[in-house]
């Protein structure tokens, strides 16, 4: 549990760092949807976070109101809306992501004589139990290129 409230703690220091004006719940939607390609709808983000429909739906709204995500209407049916990251919105996450990575990294080096292969493994298939995907798939699932054409 001690090692769950650091991390957390990581990610509430870097969302100070970056002054940016977003929650943990409104971070980790930033996220879900980076993670699938800066696009997904409102309903689909809500199923990933585990809440309510109406709970994804009001944080989708103030992220909207914040300019961190954009609704578009599906061309092929106007039913549909799918919430995109827009470039502000992109640039929140990479530099959280990167404050958090940095700190990580210092950790890790000042504890690297207790660090062994077990130690890895055994954090590693955590990450996969608990759904996490693996970093390098994880910023491969939108890029720069497919970014800036969405917005």
């Amino acid at each position: 549990m001690r090692a769950s409230r650091a991390l957390v703690g990581l990610t509430v220091r870097a969302l100070a760092d970056v002054e940016a004006d977003v929650t943990i719940p409104q971070f980790r939607a930033l996220v879900v949807l980076s993670t699938h390609g800066g696009s997904m709808r409102g309903a689909d983000i809500a199923e990933e976070l585990n809440v309510n429909p109406s709970t994804g739906t009001r944080m989708t709204d103030r992220l909207v109101g914040k300019g961190l995500v954009r609704r578009v209407r599906s061309t092929d049916d106007r039913r549909v809306v799918q919430l995109r990251l827009t470039a502000a919105g992109r640039e929140i996450v990479e530099k959280i992501m990167a404050r958090r990575r940095t700190e990580l990294e210092r950790i890790v080096a000042e504890t690297a004589p207790v660090w062994q292969p077990a130690v890895t493994d055994a954090l590693t298939a955590f990450a996969l139990a608990a759904g996490e995907m693996p970093e390098q798939e994880w910023w491969m699932g939108w890029s720069r290129q497919t970014a800036d054409l969405q917005d």
